[in-house]
């Protein structure tokens, strides 16, 4: 058995990513492991002028290596580094290799510095809504880990993202007009804590009005081979028909609930699309080319000649 296999996604984890795009480990990093990433990055001993002054003097000072896209999960970081430590904690490794394997590789990562108003001599904006991956058609996924070290106010202006989005592909630039979205969500969070996004979910930096400057260390992976049952399906999760529309009122917890739960700003009938995206999601993953939930692909696929 590999190590991490006690930790890996569960089916119901598995099922809750398909649906809403994301996975959150609130508090997952020690303190030590954040301390030294914040020292490696001499967040406490800088002392810029401006932003492009900032950005200048951590990428000379820090020991985030340069790393090219294409790099080996397990060979990119050093070891005894604050991030090897972080990639080697077990929720994480085990999170990681359920979504992309173990043989997944670096596409990039970068530091996000999101500065407060003292950086400015004009208005602020937050960064817009957008998405990564508007380029990519594929069926399989990368998954960004989105690390951050410090506790996370409401005011410091935590990643904006919409739950749900990552599979209405859009153009970035038309998405950028789109603010305040119904049900979008920002990182609040303790220092220590660990997001993980499908590659196509709307994200973008919010608006930092403290006094302090947010650090957010993100890293792009990309899997190698096919994502087939990767997660930890000892505890399956009910795949079983149910009536829908005229039922009995009960809400079981089962794969058919979860990824036909809609989101606050899907509309009325074209939310099954989503669902329908969620459902092929999952026979990608699962092999299952049969499954279905309340027969929404089932019935889009019935067409028959004579």
């Amino acid at each position: 058995m590999n190590a991490n296999d006690l930790n890996k996604l569960t089916t119901s984890q598995m099922a809750r990513f398909a649906a809403k795009g994301y996975l959150r480990f609130d508090g997952v990093v020690p303190e030590k492991i954040n301390a030294s990433f914040l020292d490696d990055i001499c967040s406490a001993s800088l002392t810029p002028s401006s932003v492009k002054d900032h950005y200048a003097q951590i990428k000379r000072s820090s020991v985030i290596p340069l790393v090219s896209p294409g790099t080996p999960l397990t060979e990119a970081y050093p070891e005894q580094s604050a991030l090897q430590a972080l990639l080697s904690l077990p929720a994480v490794a085990g999170a990681v290799e359920s979504l992309v394997g173990l043989d997944c590789v670096v596409d990039h990562h970068f530091l996000h510095v999101t500065f407060p108003p003292t950086y400015f001599n004009r208005p602020q904006r937050s960064q817009p809504t957008h998405q990564d991956s508007t380029i990519d058609p594929r069926q399989a996924f990368d998954i960004q880990l989105l690390y951050f070290p410090h506790e996370v106010t409401v005011d410091m202006g935590g990643t904006r993202f919409l739950p749900g989005s990552h599979f209405r592909v859009v153009s970035e630039e038309a998405l950028a007009r789109y603010q305040n979205i119904r049900g979008q969500q920002h990182v609040v969070c303790p220092a220590g804590t660990v997001m993980l996004f499908h590659m196509g979910l709307w994200h973008g930096a919010g608006l930092n009005q403290s006094d302090r400057l947010r650090y957010m260390f993100k890293i792009r992976l990309c899997p190698t081979k096919r994502q087939l049952r990767l997660c930890d399906d000892s505890a399956p999760i009910s795949t079983q028909p149910r009536p829908i529309f005229w039922d009995s009122g009960n809400q079981a917890e089962d794969l058919n609930s979860i990824l036909t739960t809609p989101e606050p700003w899907f509309e009325a009938d074209t939310s099954r699309l989503e669902y329908i995206n969620r459902i092929r999601f999952w026979r990608y993953i699962s092999g299952d080319q049969q499954f279905d939930a309340d027969y929404w692909v089932t019935r889009v696929e019935n067409d028959y000649d004579g």
